[in-house]
């Protein structure tokens, strides 16, 4: 299970809240997973994380091109290439149900994702707060 903590934190209340919801719907499917639960509930779970991805992304980049932020490029690759991957990932997951090899990939896809919200959206935070 996965936690925001004060690490995640970007100093932008907007962003900061879809973190701390997509830590939630990440949460809830590792646990639909982790307890074997129906594909059905996966699957909702999966689509509801999926989706929520996306518009999360969206609200990013938004706020990127609103504020002219420079590292708004290479922020949208990111997001291209995980949504892609996520995708893909959670997929499997509902086709095939919740193998150890996919956790393991859904995992390490997460860790990518906390890795990306502690260091570039915070740097974002950053850029935000001065504006």
């Amino acid at each position: 299970m996965y936690e925001f903590n004060e690490k995640m934190k970007t100093g932008n209340a907007i962003i900061d809240k879809e973190h701390q919801e997509l830590i939630q719907a990440v949460n809830k499917l590792l646990e639909a997973c982790n307890n074997r639960k129906g594909r059905s509930s996966m699957e909702e779970t999966i689509k509801f994380l999926n989706n929520y991805v996306q518009q999360h992304f969206s609200h990013e980049e938004q706020l990127q091109t609103q504020y002219g932020y420079p590292g708004i490029v290479a922020h949208r690759l990111f997001h291209e290439n995980y949504k892609k991957t996520l995708l893909e990932i959670t997929s499997r997951i509902a086709d095939s149900g919740s193998t150890i090899s996919e956790l393991v990939n859904l995992n390490k896809h997460i860790r990518l994702l906390i890795t990306h919200i502690t260091t570039e959206d915070k740097k974002l935070g950053t850029f935000l707060s001065q504006k």
